[in-house]
């Protein structure tokens, strides 16, 4: 198994980052076939990949297994998501200590969805109301952790265009702070694609003195029902003019749908990278051409 990377550094060093977001696959094919799509964006460097972590601590086996074997069959650093809901202090220091055990190099400490959306969840229950409070105990974690590695990175979530529980946007930026405050290394944010929301919520993160790393979360549309669950998974987001009149000339062919979402994904890219954007985070769904596509076309990759 491959050694810890040390994901600071990373960020420091490699500009802009380039990385993948996979979820771990509820079968054996599914997961074979996710192994062929992580071999064939290997072959673009990525600084590192995530794993996610279903509501609840849902799939919490088998984000474990994806993550380790993405250690031991690859050379790409693999970072697990770890969030607050349903997990006991206990539970929280024996997942540190397998992902420590492991080399793995960092987690994005994110507060999570409550179980089976769970709208009547008590988060009190909880030995960890808020990010910031995960984000703490980890770095406690790393400063007495027994084990070779030293401790682990921490990212956390950035919302551009505003968290869905917090209307004022004040607060919410003080919230991001705190995070910050607590040890977090880099910001990854939530999926958008109007640009000028995350430029606007970086140069306000700059003001509020938040000056760690911060990559953009990009989802290329390929297909009709992926956008509509897009618009009802992530809370918010906005379709701006432009990318809905790209995507009506295609909305009776499936191919050219796909196509038009990769050139609005990658022209978005583009400009990102011309406005000096620390890193691009590409959530995948657990298929790599529209990704492969953008990143191949705009040189993308160490």
């Amino acid at each position: 198994m491959q050694g810890a990377t040390n994901i600071a550094e990373v960020l420091g060093q490699e500009k802009p980052t380039v990385s993948f977001e996979f979820f771990p696959p509820k079968s054996a094919a599914a997961s074979e076939r996710l192994f062929t799509t992580i071999h064939e964006l290997k072959q673009l460097n990525p600084s590192f990949v995530s794993v996610t972590y279903g509501a609840g601590g849902s799939t919490r086996e088998r984000t474990h297994k994806l993550v380790l074997r993405i250690m031991e069959q690859t050379t790409i650093p693999a970072i697990p998501h770890l969030t607050c809901i349903n997990h006991s202090i206990d539970e929280i220091e024996e997942i540190l200590l397998g992902y420590a055990t492991a080399g793995v190099p960092a987690v994005l400490a994110l507060r999570g969805d409550p179980p089976g959306e769970d709208l009547e969840y008590n988060r009190n229950q909880d030995a960890f109301p808020y990010a910031a409070d995960l984000v703490s105990f980890i770095q406690k974690f790393n400063r007495e952790i027994k084990t070779p590695q030293k401790g682990f990175g921490v990212g956390v979530a950035g919302f551009p265009e505003g968290h869905p529980d917090t209307q004022n946007r004040l607060k919410e930026m003080d919230h991001l702070r705190q995070k910050v405050d607590a040890g977090a290394d880099y910001i990854c944010t939530q999926l958008f694609f109007s640009n000028y929301s995350f430029l606007d919520f970086r140069d306000r993160c700059r003001l509020a003195g938040i000056d760690i790393p911060i990559i953009a979360g990009i989802m290329p549309i390929t297909t009709r029902s992926g956008m509509e669950r897009m618009a009802d998974l992530a809370a918010g987001v906005h379709f701006p003019a432009q990318l809905q009149r790209m995507l009506q000339g295609a909305n009776d062919d499936p191919a050219a749908f796909e196509t038009a979402g990769s050139n609005y994904a990658t022209t978005q890219c583009a400009e990102l990278l011309s406005e000096g954007v620390d890193g691009l985070h590409f959530y995948t769904l657990n298929k790599g051409s529209a990704t492969k596509q953008i990143a191949t076309e705009l040189n993308l990759g160490r």
